[in-house]
C-alpha cells in the first residue's frame, strides 16, 4: 500500500514535468559527441538543491537515462557514439542507416532502451540489497579478469581479422598507459609534454577515433553520407515491434546483463553493451550478419547500456559506492541533501528512494514517445542536410565536445591527432573499436592487476590471488569461451558439413537416395 502512495507522489504534475524535461534534455545532450551524461548531471546538480529531494533525484535520473539513450542517435546516423556506452551501437546501427534503414534502427534503439531501463529500474526496486552484497564480493582480481574478459570481445569484433584486432587493442592499451600511473605515480609515455601528464581522456579519444575518420571520408568522397533513395523515414513502429518480439530472448538477456554489469562499480555501459553484443552474436543463428546491419546487435547494445542506469544505482544507494560516473555525481547530491546512504535507506527514508525509483520508471516510459519523435526528425534532418553543412557542423561539435570535458585545448589537440592516426589505421584495415576498447579497459585492467599482485605478493600467494577465487575462475572461463568460441563454432560447422556430405554419399551408394 505504501508503494502506491509513492507512485502517486511520482505522478504529481511537477514530477511528471521534471521527468519529461529531464529526458528531453538528456537525449539532446547525449546525442552530441563529447557532452556526456556525467557532464549533464554535474552541470544541473546545483539547480536541484532547492527542490524536494525526491523531485531533484527524479530530474537527475531522467537526464541520466535520456543521455545514455541519446548517444545512439549519432552512433546510428553519423557513426559517432554520443557517449562511450554507444560504442557497440555503431557496429550495426550505421550500416543500417547507410542502406536506408536509419529510421528503423532508431526505433529499435528506442524500444530496446526503454525495455533495458525498465528492467534495471525494477531490479533496483526489488533486488537492491541482495545484489549489492554480490557487488561487495568483487575485489581487484575480479576487476582485472573482468577487464580481460572485455578485451576478449575483440574476437567478436574482429571476425576475419583477429590479428589486426588484437594489434589495435594493444595500441589502445598503450594509449591508456600514457601519463601518471594509476598506482605508483610513475610518469609514462609523455615525451616531456606536460599536456599528457593527465593521460588521454577517454571521451576525447572516443571522439577522435570514431568521428574524425568519418569526417575525412565525407570530405574525400562525393557520395552522399546516407542513402536517400528508397529510405523510409517514418516511425516504422510495427516493423520494429515485430523484430523485437522475434528477438525477445536477446532483449531480456541483454537487459539483465546490463543491470548486472551496472552493479559493478566502474564497469559502466560500454562494458555492458560489448558483453551483451558478444553474447547476442554467439547465440545467434546467423552470427555472420553482425557488423553488417543486424537489428539484433542494436537490440543487445541499447537494452544493456540502459540497464546499467538502474543497476548502477544499486551499489550507489545501498553501499554508497557509485556504480558509474553519473552515479558518483548523484551520490554527491544525495549527501548534500542530508540523505544517509546505506542498507537502511530503503526503510528509514523509503519515501524519497521509492518516489525516485517510480520517477525513474516513469521517465523511462516517457522516453518512448519522446525518443520516437526526436528520432524521426533527427533522421530526416541528417538525410536532408548537405555534406557541405553537415561536415563543418560535426567538426565544430567534436572540437567543442572534447574541449568541454576539462575546458582544456590539449584535449581537442589530442582528439584531432588520434583522429588522423585512426584514419590512417582504418585505411590499413585496423578498426577503431578494438583501439577504443583497449583505451577504455586499460586503466581498469592495470589497477586490478597491480593491486592483486601487491596483495598476493604480501601474502606470498600471487597465483592464488589471481586463480584461487571462485568468481575470478568463472570470469576466466567466460573469457576463454568468448575468445575461442568463433574457432570452435567454425570447426563444429565444418565437421557437420563433412558428416552431411558423407551421409549423402553413403545413402547414394545404398540406393536409398539419388
Amino acid at each position: 500500500m505504501d508503494k502506491l502512495v509513492y507512485l502517486a507522489e511520482a505522478l504529481t504534475p511537477l514530477n511528471l514535468v521534471l521527468a519529461l524535461a529531464g529526458v528531453a534534455a538528456g537525449i539532446v545532450i547525449g546525442a552530441l559527441p563529447g557532452l556526456s551524461a556525467t557532464m549533464a548531471v554535474a552541470v544541473l546538480v546545483p539547480f536541484t538543491f532547492t527542490m524536494d529531494p525526491a523531485s531533484g533525484l527524479i530530474v537527475l535520473g531522467a537526464i541520466y537515462t535520456g543521455a545514455i539513450y541519446g548517444g545512439s542517435y549519432s552512433a546510428i546516423l553519423v557513426n559517432t557514439p554520443g557517449t562511450p556506452s554507444a560504442i557497440a551501437t555503431t557496429f550495426d546501427g550505421f550500416p543500417m542507416a547507410k542502406r536506408g534503414d536509419g529510421a528503423l534502427a532508431v526505433t529499435l534503439s528506442t524500444i530496446a532502451s526503454v525495455t533495458g531501463g525498465l528492467v534495471g529500474a525494477l531490479m533496483l526496486m526489488f533486488l537492491a540489497p541482495p545484489l549489492a552484497r554480490v557487488a561487495l564480493a568483487f575485489g581487484p582480481p575480479e576487476y582485472f579478469w573482468l577487464a580481460v574478459f572485455g578485451l576478449t570481445l575483440i574476437s567478436a569484433l574482429s571476425v576475419g581479422n583477429l590479428v589486426k584486432g588484437l594489434i589495435g587493442a594493444c595500441f589502445g592499451l598503450l594509449l591508456s598507459m600514457v601519463g601518471v600511473a594509476v598506482i605508483g605515480a610513475d610518469v609514462r609515455f609523455t615525451f616531456g609534454s606536460h599536456a599528457l601528464l593527465g593521460g588521454i581522456d577517454i571521451v576525447a579519444g572516443l571522439i577522435g577515433l570514431y568521428c574524425i575518420p568519418v569526417l575525412i571520408d565525407l570530405v574525400a568522397t562525393k557520395d552522399p553520407h546516407l542513402r536517400v533513395e528508397g529510405a523510409q523515414t517514418g516511425f516504422r513502429l510495427k516493423e520494429a515491434f515485430g523484430i523485437v518480439m522475434k528477438d525477445k530472448l536477446n532483449l531480456i538477456r541483454s537487459s539483465i546483463i546490463g543491470t548486472l554489469v551496472g552493479i559493478l562499480p566502474g564497469a559502466g555501459g560500454s562494458v555492458a553493451s560489448l558483453v551483451s553484443y558478444s553474447e547476442a552474436r554467439r547465440s545467434s543463428k546467423h552470427p555472420e550478419r553482425f557488423g553488417t546491419g543486424e537489428p539484433a546487435g542494436i537490440i543487445a547494445t541499447e537494452s544493456a547500456n540502459n540497464g546499467t542506469v538502474g543497476g548502477g544505482f544499486i551499489p550507489t544507494l545501498v553501499l554508497g559506492i557509485p556504480g558509474t560516473p553519473p552515479d558518483a555525481v548523484i551520490l554527491g547530491a544525495l549527501l548534500v541533501q542530508g540523505i544517509k546512504i546505506g542498507p537502511a535507506l530503503f526503510t528509514a527514508q523509503s519515501q524519497i528512494v521509492y518516489t525516485f525509483i517510480f520517477g525513474l520508471i516513469i521517465g523511462t516510459l516517457i522516453m518512448l514517445p519522446v525518443g520516437l519523435l526526436v528520432g524521426r526528425y533527427a533522421y530526416k534532418s541528417i538525410i536532408a542536410i548537405p555534406k557541405a553543412a553537415l561536415v563543418p557542423t560535426i567538426a565544430f561539435m567534436t572540437v567543442i565536445g572534447s574541449f568541454a570535458i576539462h575546458n582544456n585545448l590539449n584535449d581537442s589537440a589530442v582528439m584531432v591527432g588520434l583522429g588522423v592516426i585512426g584514419w590512417l589505421l582504418n585505411r590499413a584495415g585496423f578498426a577503431p573499436s578494438p583501439i577504443v576498447l583497449g583505451l577504455v579497459l586499460g586503466q581498469i585492467a592495470e589497477q586490478g592487476y597491480v593491486q592483486s599482485y601487491l596483495i598476493g605478493n604480501a601474502q606470498q600467494n600471487v597465483l592464488g590471488m589471481f586463480f584461487g577465487r571462485p568468481i575470478s575462475l568463472v570470469i576466466v572461463l567466460f573469457a576463454a569461451l568468448t575468445l575461442f568460441y568463433p574457432y570452435v563454432a567454425k570447426a563444429i560447422g565444418a565437421a557437420r558439413a563433412r558428416r552431411s556430405r558423407t551421409d549423402m554419399i553413403v545413402e547414394s551408394r545404398d540406393g536409398t537416395k539419388h
